[in-house]
């Protein structure tokens, strides 16, 4: 895993089969994340439910697998919400990217 400065922003991109690009930014501070991002070429319904999926992985364990990153994204969103173009296990990979993990 490339060094990281303590609290700088890594970026991490994930191209989902459908094509859409799922982009994530993170700080880590005393082993969890902190200050995410989610952003890309998907599409949300509602739109509302961005701040939601930014906020899913705040706090998480930097070491978290990507399975268990999918888990907050999934349960972080309204039950109404759909992801169109993009999945939690698409946030996840763009996630573990940014945390400098080769997948």
């Amino acid at each position: 895993m490339p060094a990281r400065t303590k609290g700088a922003a890594t970026h991490g991109e994930y191209k989902t089969p459908q094509g859409k690009l799922v982009a994530v930014d993170i700080s880590v501070s005393g082993g969890h994340l902190e200050g995410v991002r989610v952003t890309g070429d998907f599409f949300l319904e509602p739109p509302e439910a961005l701040p939601e999926l930014n906020r899913a992985l705040e706090g998480a364990p930097e070491d978290s697998s990507e399975e268990e990153l999918a888990a907050l994204v999934e349960g972080s969103l309204p039950r109404q919400t759909e992801m169109i173009g993009f999945s939690p296990e698409a946030v996840a990979r763009a996630a573990a990217r940014a945390l400098g993990r080769d997948v």
